[in-house]
C-alpha cells in the first residue's frame, strides 16, 4: 500500500484561498491550458492503487478512510447526515472550480464563452463513459430536477392521457405532473409500494397492475429518496416498453452512490444530480436520453430547429458559469480514484454501523432493507412514541446534528444519508444522541 501520509498533502494540504487568487493565466487570448488542469488528484489514487482486498474488507479500513475524510473542508463541530440533500465537495473540487471561476472573470466573453465552454465536451465525454452511454446522449444539466423536467414536460399528451408513479415519488417531481393536470387536462396516478420492499418481481407486478389503455408516460425512481430503497428499474423498463409506454427514471441519489451503469437500467430516460453523491459542484447534474428519443422530446427552453438531434439542445438555458461545469472533472477523477465499488461498500458499511447499534433498542425500526441490493447508504429509522420532527430538532438544538424527518404515512422516520468523511466518533454522537432521547425524550 502506498504511504497514505501522501494522500493528505497532495489533495487536502493545498490552500483554497491560495488556490483562487494567486496563481494567474498567462493570457487571455489563448487558452492557458496547465493553468486550467484541475488539482493533481494523484493523493486518492495512491490510496487506493494496488488495492486487491474485496470492497467490504477495504470499507472496514478506518485508517484508510481517515486519509479520505481529510479531503474535505467540513465542519466538524457538528455532524451532518444529510449528504442525501447536497454534499459538500473535496477541496480538490472547491479548488478547481475556483480557478475556473478566477479565469472567468478576467473577460467572461473570452475567456468563458470561447475558451472554458468548448472545455465541457470534455466533461460530457467523462460522465458518458462513466455512466454507459454515447456523449450525444449526456446533456449536462443543473440537478436532477431541471433533467427530469424536461422529460416530464417535453413528452407530449393529449387531455385525459395518464401518467403513472409511486406515492414515495419525489415532491417537486409531483408536483411537475400536478401543472399538467391543471394545465393539460392530463390525469396522474399514483400507487403505494412496500416499505421497505425486498420483492422485485412485486413492485414490477404493481406497477403493472396500475397500467390502463390512457397510460402513455411511467416515471420511477432508482433510488428513493426518503427511504433510500432501490427499485427494479430494468424489469419495469422492460415491462413498460412491450407496452408501448416510455420511462422517465429519477436516478438523483442513485449515480455515484452505489456500483452500476446504464446496461443495468436499459432506459431511454435518466436524471441525476451531481452534487450528491459524485461531490460535484453545487447545481450541476446530467440527463440521458437514448439518442433515437432526442428528436421528439421538447427542451424546457427553446431552441432552434437545426438542433432537434442534438443533446446539447437541453443546455440551451443562457448565460450559465463554466466553472461549475468543468469542476465536475475533478470530482470524477476523486470519485473513479474511491473506486465506484469500495464507495458503495463504505457507504453500506456507515449505514449498518449506526442501523445495527440502533435496532438493540426495542422502540426502534427501520423502514430501508438492510439486504444487499435493495438500499446503499441512506436508510429511514423510525422511534416509537416520538415524532421525527420532534426527534430532528431535539439532535440538532442539543447534539448539532443534522438528519432529514420524513413525514411521509408509509414510512415515518428520519432519514439517515453519512457520506465518506463521515466519521465513526460522528456516528456514535449520533446513535448516542438517539438513545439520549429514547430514555429521557425530547422535551
Amino acid at each position: 500500500m502506498p504511504d497514505r501520509r501522501h494522500f493528505l498533502s497532495t489533495v487536502a494540504g493545498a490552500s483554497l484561498a491560495g488556490a483562487a487568487g494567486l496563481v494567474r493565466p498567462p493570457s487571455l487570448l489563448a487558452a492557458p491550458a496547465a493553468w486550467l488542469e484541475p488539482s493533481r488528484l494523484e493523493g486518492v489514487a495512491d490510496l487506493f492503487r494496488g488495492e486487491e482486498r474485496a470492497p467490504a474488507a477495504v470499507a472496514r479500513d478506518e485508517d484508510l478512510w481517515r486519509e479520505v475524510q481529510q479531503a474535505f473542508t467540513v465542519d466538524r463541530s457538528l455532524v451532518n447526515l444529510n449528504n442525501g440533500g447536497v454534499s459538500p465537495a473535496p477541496a480538490a473540487v472547491q479548488q478547481a472550480m475556483a480557478r475556473y471561476l478566477a479565469y472567468s472573470n478576467e473577460a467572461p466573453v473570452q475567456t468563458m464563452w470561447r475558451i472554458l465552454e468548448p472545455q465541457k465536451e470534455g466533461v460530457r465525454q467523462r460522465l458518458a463513459a462513466t455512466f454507459g452511454c454515447r456523449p450525444d446522449e449526456m446533456a449536462i444539466t443543473r440537478n436532477a430536477s431541471e433533467g427530469l423536467q424536461i422529460c416530464q414536460f417535453g413528452i407530449d399528451l393529449e387531455p385525459g392521457d395518464e401518467v403513472l408513479t409511486t406515492d414515495q415519488d419525489y415532491p417537486r417531481m409531483l408536483t411537475t405532473f400536478e401543472q399538467r393536470v391543471r394545465r393539460e387536462g392530463i390525469r396522474l396516478k399514483t400507487f403505494p409500494i412496500p416499505v421497505p420492499a425486498e420483492d422485485p418481481d412485486e413492485i414490477v407486478r404493481r406497477f403493472e397492475a396500475e397500467i390502463t389503455p390512457r397510460t402513455r408516460l411511467i416515471l420511477m425512481c432508482h433510488m428513493i429518496n426518503i427511504t433510500g430503497q432501490i427499485l427494479p428499474v430494468k424489469p419495469v423498463v422492460e415491462m413498460a416498453r412491450s407496452r408501448g409506454i416510455p420511462v422517465i427514471v429519477d436516478g438523483a441519489h442513485a449515480f455515484a452512490h452505489f456500483d452500476f451503469s446504464l446496461d443495468d437500467l436499459g432506459c431511454d430516460y435518466y436524471a441525476t444530480s451531481l452534487h450528491k453523491w459524485l461531490f460535484a459542484p453545487f447545481g450541476t447534474g446530467f440527463l440521458f436520453v437514448r439518442q433515437d428519443r432526442i428528436a421528439e422530446l421538447w427542451p424546457l427552453m427553446a431552441s432552434p430547429e437545426t438542433m432537434d438531434d442534438d443533446i446539447r439542445k437541453f443546455e440551451e438555458i443562457g448565460t450559465h458559469p463554466a466553472p461549475n461545469y468543468l469542476a465536475i472533472g475533478a470530482a470524477l477523477t476523486f470519485h473513479q480514484g474511491i473506486g465506484a465499488d469500495r464507495k458503495e461498500a463504505r457507504l453500506v458499511h456507515l449505514r449498518n454501523t449506526w442501523a445495527h447499534a440502533l435496532l438493540e433498542e426495542d422502540r426502534v425500526s427501520l423502514n430501508t432493507s438492510l439486504r444487499p441490493g435493495f438500499a446503499a447508504g441512506i436508510a429511514n429509522v423510525a422511534i416509537d412514541g416520538i415524532e421525527p420532527g420532534d426527534l430532528a430538532r431535539f439532535l440538532w438544538d442539543r447534539h448539532r446534528i443534522i438528519v432529514t424527518p420524513i413525514g411521509h404515512p408509509d414510512c415515518r422516520g428520519l432519514r439517515i444519508s453519512p457520506s465518506v468523511y463521515t466519521t465513526m466518533e460522528e456516528l456514535e454522537r449520533f446513535v448516542d444522541g438517539v438513545r439520549h432521547a429514547i430514555r429521557y425524550g425530547v422535551a
